[in-house]
């Protein structure tokens, strides 16, 4: 059970109530919600493969703004290219996939942001990681070290996590 005041404190961060939300998956330095674990399938029971959701208004908009400036298609790009990027996204996809599917299997190897053959959402490569640490999805990991080194981000994110 998802605290009420969490609940509340993302329902103000999205500006509606949060659906099929299972836990707080990442907590701002200062406690704040900034990532929801969302059921694969909704109340309703239209299937929400988003495993990982970004609330936090700050870095929704940073991660809008870093989408607009060609990082995702640089990403893909490299994708192609580099063999061990590759492998290391493949990985975060199947490791999305196992978590998601240990919850309430889909019946599809759709996992989400575009893994693992692309980048098509920063929003969930971020809350991705930001859910489970450095180290399983290497390009949410390089988006947040570029997130880390702006300004006003400092209280968002854990200190030298994401350098």
């Amino acid at each position: 059970m998802v605290d009420p005041a969490d609940v509340e404190a993302v329902t103000r961060q999205l500006g509606r109530p949060p659906r099929g939300i299972l836990d707080i998956a990442y907590r701002c330095p200062n406690g704040e919600p900034a990532v929801v674990k969302t059921a694969p399938k909704l109340p309703d029971g239209t299937p929400f493969p988003t495993l990982y959701y970004l609330t936090h208004p700050v870095l929704t908009a940073a991660a809008s703004r870093l989408e607009s400036s060609g990082l995702m298609a640089e990403m893909t790009e490299r994708l192609g290219r580099d063999a061990e990027l590759a492998a290391a996204y493949r990985r975060a996809h199947e490791s999305y996939l196992a978590e998601r599917d240990a919850i309430e299997p889909l019946g599809t190897t759709f996992s989400a942001g575009g893994m693992p053959e692309r980048v098509k959402c920063l929003h969930v490569l971020i809350a991705h990681s930001l859910a489970k640490g450095p180290g399983v999805n290497p390009l949410g990991d390089e988006t947040l070290a570029i997130l880390a080194a702006e300004p006003g981000m400092a209280g968002l994110l854990v200190p030298g996590q994401w350098a």
